[in-house]
């Protein structure tokens, strides 16, 4: 069985759009840090970098047809926001190696002793025995994944250095922000970003997909969760500075991996204040944006720029990973 196939074939994907990272289960309760929380560690983001950006009034959410008004995507909003500095791309292995070797830190996954990893690049032996998500029971969870081991016992980090960390929670990615000296970027923030300057436009380049037949994101192609043809030359995570980058200089604002953002999720936006909006002040389940390099317009239609989901802050998989901003 080839790395694009699974025994989980068989079974269709459900009709409810869930989320395609599974969650851990009910997340404990854990401490936010104030959107402008800084301390000691260094400025240094990796290769790529952080741009500033000048904020100001934008329409966020969407309305499009091929959303979901369940996941809160709507209304169409103007939002104001302050300048903030953003990653111009997402936290690799190695800067995350960096924070490891500095501080000591074990992450979620390994303190739980396992983690969510993509049923077909499993061997067949520890996909059967693994368990599964009863929605989603092309993830399995696996003994022995974590950042360092990204498809369970046996895998490594060679050739992924440049690629984004994962199996990281929400507190892995705030430990990272504490002593990277930032923080995680607001959902308002996020999008914002991800938008690179164009208004309400569906993705990070304009409302085509493969405009003039070019692949612009890490996503699915094929059949989910059968087959992945890889067209766009990946099956699993990319490099972080992978394809062409939006107006503001971000890579992989679509596809590739979720990114952890600060904001409580929720769905009800008429009483969110519109400047600098920070989400509710306490919930069960932190917002992901993005998409990831798992989905596929059949199904979990996310790497859309207006899209959104969400885990629990101690949730892991092999999709999940962040990138970091700080205020002027």
């Amino acid at each position: 069985m080839n790395d694009t196939e699974t025994d989980a074939d068989t079974a269709a994907a459900p009709e409810v759009k869930a989320c395609c990272s599974p969650s851990r289960g009910a997340g404990a309760a854990s401490v936010e840090l104030a959107p402008g929380f800084r301390t000691g560690g260094t400025a240094g983001m990796g290769t790529g970098g952080m741009v500033r950006l000048s904020g100001g009034t934008f329409l966020m959410g969407t309305e499009d047809a091929e959303g979901f008004r369940s996941d809160g995507e709507g209304p169409v909003r103007e939002v104001t926001l302050a300048p903030f500095w953003i990653d111009v791309h997402a936290v690799t292995n190695e800067r995350f190696a960096e924070f490891v070797d500095a501080t000591g830190h074990v992450t979620e996954a390994e303190r739980f002793g396992w983690s969510y990893v993509f049923a077909g690049f499993l061997p067949a032996a520890l996909r059967r025995g693994a368990a599964r998500p009863e929605q989603t029971p092309w993830w399995c969870g696996v003994p022995g994944a974590y950042w360092k081991a990204p498809q369970g016992p046996g895998s490594g980090l060679a050739e992924r250095f440049g690629h984004p960390v994962v199996h990281v929670s929400w507190n892995d990615a705030i430990a990272y922000c504490r002593w990277a000296g930032t923080r995680l970027p607001t959902e308002a923030e996020w999008e914002y970003a991800a938008r690179g300057g164009l208004e309400q436009r569906r993705y990070p380049w304009g409302d085509e997909l493969m405009p003039g037949g070019e692949h612009r994101c890490n996503i699915w192609q094929g059949r989910f969760p059968s087959k992945n043809t890889a067209e766009d030359g990946y099956r699993a995570t990319a490099p972080v500075d992978a394809f062409e980058p939006n107006g503001f200089g971000l890579y992989n604002v679509a596809g590739n991996v979720w990114e952890w953002c600060a904001d409580w999720w929720h769905t009800d936006h008429t009483a969110t204040t519109r400047t600098n909006p920070v989400g509710p002040a306490g919930g069960t389940a932190k917002v992901t944006r993005g998409g990831s390099y798992m989905c596929h317009h059949s199904y979990c239609n996310r790497y859309r720029v207006a899209a959104r989901s969400s885990n629990t802050p101690d949730s892991t998989a092999g999709n999940l990973g962040f990138r970091c901003a700080r205020d002027v």
